[in-house]
């Protein structure tokens, strides 16, 4: 019998840096979710299987706000368990610069630039405003 390990679903989020061509920043995107859990989130998904974390956060920021990206560092991997009340997900969350216009595809039904002083960290789904909490106290 083959032991087929449970673990949990590993996932990767954006907090995509947005900059006009001469180098002013922008805001930060938050995504509309299309489906529950609704609301406000950073851009993100789950890695494939045969992907890097680095190739899905690239790729996920494609499909859902639009943009290509450049990884900017690591902020961190988030790991509790009631961080998505529908299963276990640990999620790996990069900085990234981009530039151009957000605009929501795939699983998000929009997207906005904010300035990161103007997000309602409490009004965000998932822990992703503990996340953002995090990325305001390294600036």
């Amino acid at each position: 019998m083959l032991f087929t390990p449970k673990t949990p679903y590993l996932t990767t989020d954006g907090i995509v840096e947005i900059y006009d061509s001469d180098e002013n920043f922008l805001g930060v995107v938050l995504i509309e979710r299309k489906y529950p859990p609704i609301g406000l989130a950073l851009p993100g998904g789950f890695v494939d299987v045969g992907e890097m974390v680095e190739e899905a956060v690239v790729r996920e920021m494609r499909e859902e706000i639009s943009l290509d990206v450049e990884i900017i560092k690591l902020l961190g991997v988030y790991s509790n368990p009631k961080r998505d009340n529908r299963f276990h997900t640990a999620s790996v969350v990069y900085v990234c610069k981009a530039y151009g216009e957000a605009v929501g595809a795939d699983d998000a039904k929009r997207a906005i630039v904010i300035k990161p002083e103007d997000i309602k960290l409490d009004k965000l789904v998932f822990d992703h405003g503990e996340i953002l909490k995090d990325y305001l106290n390294q600036l």
